[in-house]
């Protein structure tokens, strides 16, 4: 793992600062042969000189740019955590003991953050004590079954997540700039994003980047919202929330959906054009679980029925099952258009021609307020952004 040195990095960044090695020195409260081997390990890392030098004084070079932005977002995230907390800290905190912190905040038990690390149980205990001795107090509430991060922990872990991404992002930044590619992008796919949407832009994106490794992470929005928050995934994909769940995340429309209700080819109810609302309420449905905003939209639909709506109901978010369901019986579903559009077009599923007028629905992306892009993370973006309008794909309307 490189640039994880944060004293080398707070030296360079001085430097960089100050066009000085003498006076990054002063700043930095060590000696002119320590800037000099900190920058020098720095530019052997970063395959190049981050430096050029003259009469005049030190010069960040473009590689250097790329490193140092990077840095100084990373340090500044940690500093202003732990800052909160012990000045002195801020400083003294080394990125191995934020590793081990952040193990044992997410394992809640100093054993299975040292397997998860690879250390022995008493080197991690040790980096965590460091910590809370810099900042005079504990960070961590013992219990019978572990430990619990306190607030202040939990801000910090967060801070050091971040702080340890904008590093693993300069790697990237840094392999980029020399013809290689370096690390992965993750997103995190909601389900209407899953079908059409991430497979067209991956398929685009994947003719600029042959190579480069992509993961794609469902599960529940929550979850994905947490793990894009403290760093570990890069962009969400799929439908919009309103308002925004959170003050330090952004979202960006790209385009509106609607429901569909869908049914085999051969169901009784396509015949009817359009069919009687009242009469899909005596069919058995399969949809999605409470608290998903498809099934908000559905249940206002289902609230027009007799006796509100039908008495037969599957809850799944498969759509896998529901299409066998429909293979099956009479099932109806209700499904974002975007997401049922490859079920549709291949003759799988029908929609059927119901006047109901669902809302509109915004899908998107969305990103952390701070986030600074890698190149490869920009294509990808503009993947998403350049597809054709999806209101093309059926959507069942009369």
């Amino acid at each position: 793992m490189t640039f994880r040195n944060l004293r080398h990095l707070r030296v360079c960044l001085a430097a960089a600062d100050t066009g000085s090695i003498t006076r990054a020195a002063e700043q930095g409260l060590v000696s002119q042969p320590a800037v000099t081997q900190a920058i020098a390990g720095l530019e052997i890392q970063a395959g190049g000189p981050i430096f050029e030098r003259s009469p005049q004084g030190l010069f960040v070079t473009e590689r250097g740019d790329l490193l140092l932005r990077r840095a100084r977002r990373a340090l500044a995230l940690i500093d202003g955590a732990l800052s909160d907390i012990s000045p002195r800290a801020a400083r003294i905190v080394s990125a191995s003991q934020l590793q081990a912190l952040i193990a044992v905040a997410e394992a809640e038990n100093f054993s299975l953050a040292a397997r998860r690390l690879g250390l022995s149980q008493p080197t991690v205990h040790r980096a965590v004590a460091q910590i809370e001795r810099e900042a005079d107090r504990k960070l961590f509430q013992r219990t019978s079954h572990g430990v619990v991060p306190t607030p202040a922990c939990q801000a910090i872990t967060r801070a050091a997540q971040l702080a340890l991404a904008e590093l693993t992002q300069a790697e990237a930044d840094l392999a980029d700039f020399d013809g290689r590619e370096v690390g992965r992008i993750v997103i995190g796919a909601l389900p209407l994003s899953r079908s059409v949407l991430l497979p067209r832009a991956l398929a685009a994106f994947r003719r600029l980047r042959p190579t480069l490794p992509v993961t794609v992470i469902d599960g529940r929005y929550d979850d994905m919202l947490a793990s894009l928050r403290r760093g570990d995934i890069d962009l969400m994909v799929g439908a919009l929330r309103d308002p925004a769940p959170i003050g330090d995340v952004v979202q960006e429309r790209l385009f509106d959906d609607r429901l569909v209700i869908l049914s085999r080819p051969d169901h009784p109810l396509q015949e009817e054009v359009p069919p009687d609302l009242n009469a899909l309420a005596t069919w058995p449905w399969a949809v999605p679980a409470r608290g998903t905003p498809t099934r908000a939209q559905i249940d206002t639909v289902f609230a027009a029925m007799p006796d509100e709506g039908p008495a037969s109901i599957i809850e799944t978010g498969s759509l896998l099952l529901m299409r066998g369901l429909l293979s099956q019986g009479d099932f109806l579903a209700c499904l974002s258009r975007v997401q049922a559009a490859a079920e549709i077009e291949s003759g799988a599923v029908a929609p059927l021609r119901v006047a109901i007028d669902w809302p509109a629905r915004p899908i998107g992306l969305t990103v952390r307020q701070d986030w600074l892009p890698t190149r490869a993370q920009v294509q990808l973006v503009q993947a998403l952004r350049a597809l054709p309008d999806p209101a093309i794909i059926p959507d069942g309307s009369p």
